[in-house]
């Protein structure tokens, strides 16, 4: 089955014959195949794996995958992260450590590590303190190996006129950061409300996002397809889409990542905050909370009445982003003063 139209061009899954997109071979060396090498028939375009098998049938895709390598098989036939046990994911983390070092010749350490029993964590942010500099933002790009080019910020700040109050309609997102606080303005950042109800999960037609036991909200990539109904459901513009394939200087690459987290994400896949899942499940705080220089930011176990978080929650007059809407957030605002 040829996948091009240029009938002089032999099929994939010869040897080293450029396939898909990628212009990268595919066949007897099996060092690319899978979603990203396998071709459209009719246009080139490179397809996804189930938009290939789809189109193409079950049995011509494993007819051609018999071509590949078995890492690259598994890749393609690996199953939603949270239904493979425990010797599957350890083969998964395995085969995304191999891949990563070659491409980008550093040592990654990729974990599972699942959520702790007893605990749901919780964020609260304090708007009287928080000056805007946006510190967070830049925090957050580098621990979660964000793309630099395009851009993705998983947090927003907006500046808004005390005299309004809140206001998001009138919010500025663009202020000048090097002039803050500015008099008579104070700062709100919005990012995932890693929502209890949450209504991007409903609509994912293939289950790639879900709730973990310790409330975070996460993404399978490797299982989203691009489709960005979670992202037209998200009403807190929270959701990220890679319309281009994310770009990192190597040497600005965060190499301790989860795999529900920061680990590189691909082309044509939603990502988003996932409270720094890689720090807060190993007992740090996320990196927007460490690099806060006025301490507007409260993270912790909302199930701990000792926590800090807890300690908001009760003793301040909170409120939640657009609660009309029912999503439960477990991200807090607060006026501590």
């Amino acid at each position: 089955m040829a996948h091009h139209n240029d009938d002089s061009r032999p099929p994939c899954g010869d040897d080293n014959v450029p396939c898909g997109s990628g212009g990268t071979s595919c066949g007897g060396d099996g060092q690319s195949c899978g979603p990203d090498a396998l071709a459209d028939e009719g246009g080139g375009d490179a397809l996804d794996r189930r938009g290939f098998i789809k189109r193409a049938g079950m049995a011509a895709a494993v007819g051609l995958l018999t071509q590949c390598s078995v890492a690259e098989r598994e890749k393609f036939f690996q199953d939603n992260f949270r239904e493979l046990d425990g010797a599957e994911k350890q083969r998964v983390v395995e085969r995304l450590v191999a891949e990563y070092k070659e491409k980008y010749g550093r040592d990654f350490k990729v974990s599972i590590e699942p959520a702790e029993e007893g605990v749901l964590f919780g964020y609260a942010l304090d708007l009287s303190r928080c000056i805007g500099c946006r510190r967070c933002v830049y925090a957050c790009v580098e621990e979660n190996n964000q793309s630099r080019d395009p851009q993705i910020h998983y947090i927003k700040v907006l500046e808004m006129d005390k005299e309004k109050g809140i206001d998001l309609q009138h919010a500025d997102a663009y202020y000048d950061a090097e002039t803050v606080p500015r008099p008579g303005h104070f700062y709100m950042p919005v990012a995932c409300q890693q929502c209890e109800d949450s209504p991007c999960e409903k609509v994912c037609p293939v289950g790639a996002t879900w709730k973990e036991p310790d409330g975070i909200v996460v993404i399978d990539y490797n299982w989203c397809i691009g489709c960005r109904y979670c992202m037209a459901a998200c009403p807190y513009g929270a959701r990220k889409f890679n319309w281009g394939e994310p770009s990192i200087p190597v040497d600005e690459l965060n190499t301790d990542t989860h795999y529900l987290g920061n680990r590189p994400r691909m082309l044509g896949v939603v990502e988003k905050c996932t409270f720094c899942i890689a720090r807060v499940r190993s007992g740090r705080y996320p990196a927007c909370v460490e690099v806060c220089p006025v301490g507007a930011r409260k993270f912790g176990n909302l199930l701990d009445p000792d926590s800090e978080v807890r300690y908001v929650i009760e003793n301040k007059r909170v409120f939640i982003l657009k609660e009309e809407l029912n999503t439960r957030p477990k991200f807090f605002y607060f006026f501590g003063l």
